[in-house]
């Protein structure tokens, strides 16, 4: 009922959908030169051979999928990533493996999803987290294609809302023929919503590749920085950054000459952060971390900050909710730090705290007392940073297990091919 609703809606609402993408696109929130992609219209050449489509939301999605992407490539099969956002098209665009070709996912009309689909002609897909679109799903099911969910991913909070349309999400997960949870967590409740096969094979998030980064830049910033006390605060969100910034000043009676370095989840976000805080300096206007207060608003350079400094606090954490990834800064060494709304990260948080890799803060005056003890004892800082290393390379190990899961299928395109 639901479907036929949603599918009968996406038609007679296409002006309105017309309206609203090209409002997105007023805001930066789509691309204009490849947006005829979202309409299903594809900009390259469907290579010859097996198709392997992988589907990812934004960012966080697409570099999970990348350790993934390059074991498909030394298969010899085909790749295709989709996915819905302008910053995870330039991520892409420096991360994606040569060979593999990226697209915008088609918005959930049916005649462009049918458009893409005829275009690509998918052997298979692979389905990550739970960016679900009911046409997309419903058209890759009718057309017979292999549908695996991976890196599935469904909170406890999304559990109960979704548990208020039963039949709209079993209908749409009863259309992948695996389903792997994240975590242990994730799997149950895919298989209480209807998915079938659900398993937890590991997360792929703790199979990346540390962070790239450039190694000259990062010598010249360690030269510029020196002995000085820093700490950052990464993948902030709005009201973060005020928040991080009280914490620089209750700390600098303790460390005069502290830099806090602030990386906004949202690099677009910069000069709007600059405008709120007082006494802070723009790396995209050119600025380097001379002053208190630096913001390091540029794409892709994360893995030059979490090699920087030695103490990293993960954002979305304390004013909003679900947290952002712990364990990329883990994997480079840092002292990691984190709220208590890290509800997308539940099993990974409960891991790292039970062997010291990560220190959890209730608020703004815990965040400025950890930071403090840190920085004001180095064997203290010195053993967190190791342990949240031990604990990353002891979690490196999911893409074998997801790889072994996947067998069935891809040695059934390999037999084909």
């Amino acid at each position: 009922m639901i479907h036929g609703l949603y599918r009968a809606a996406s038609h007679v609402l296409g002006p309105l959908i017309s309206v609203y993408l090209k409002r997105r696109m007023a805001q930066g929130k789509e691309d204009p030169v490849r947006f005829p992609e979202r309409m299903g219209m594809a900009s390259v050449e469907r290579p010859q051979g097996r198709l392997v489509w992988l589907h990812g939301a934004s960012v966080g999605e697409c570099l999970s999928l990348l350790p993934l992407i390059d074991r498909l490539l030394e298969r010899g099969l085909k790749v295709l990533l989709t996915s819905g956002t302008v910053t995870s098209a330039q991520m892409m665009a420096q991360r994606l493996p040569t060979g593999a070709i990226h697209q915008y996912v088609p918005v959930d009309r049916p005649a462009w999803v049918r458009r893409f689909l005829d275009h690509w002609r998918p052997d298979l897909v692979l389905w990550a987290e739970s960016d679900f679109w009911p046409n997309l799903l419903a058209q890759i099911s009718h057309d017979k294609v292999p549908l695996i969910l991976v890196q599935g991913r469904v909170s406890p909070r999304s559990l109960k809302g979704w548990k208020k349309a039963p039949g709209f999400i079993a209908t749409m997960l009863g259309r992948f023929d695996l389903c792997l949870g994240q975590t242990p967590g994730d799997a149950d409740r895919l298989g209480q919503l209807g998915g079938r096969d659900c398993r937890c094979l590991g997360n792929l998030k703790q199979a990346v590749p540390p962070l790239p980064c450039d190694a000259e830049e990062l010598e010249r910033l360690r030269h510029l920085v020196g002995s000085r006390p820093s700490w950052l605060a990464a993948s902030t969100h709005p009201g973060e950054e005020v928040l991080v910034a009280r914490v620089h000043q209750a700390l600098l009676g303790r460390f005069p000459d502290l830099l806090t370095i602030i990386v906004p989840r949202h690099a677009h976000r910069g000069p709007e952060i600059r405008d709120l805080l007082a006494d802070c300096r723009l790396r995209s206007a050119g600025d380097d971390p001379q002053g208190g207060v630096y913001i390091a608003d540029t794409m892709g350079e994360l893995g030059l900050f979490f090699r920087l400094c030695p103490i990293v606090f993960m954002g979305k954490s304390l004013l909003a909710e679900g947290g952002q990834n712990p364990f990329e800064p883990a994997r480079l060494g840092a002292a990691v730090l984190f709220g208590p709304r890290m509800s997308n990260f539940t099993d990974m948080v409960a891991s790292m705290r039970a062997v010291g890799a990560g220190v959890q803060v209730a608020d703004e005056v815990e965040l400025a007392g950890a930071v403090a003890s840190l920085l004001s004892d180095p064997h203290a800082l010195a053993w967190q940073r190791g342990a949240a290393q031990l604990w990353s390379d002891s979690e490196a190990g999911a893409l074998d297990s997801v790889m072994r899961g996947l067998a069935p299928w891809l040695e059934a395109l390999d037999a084909g091919s």
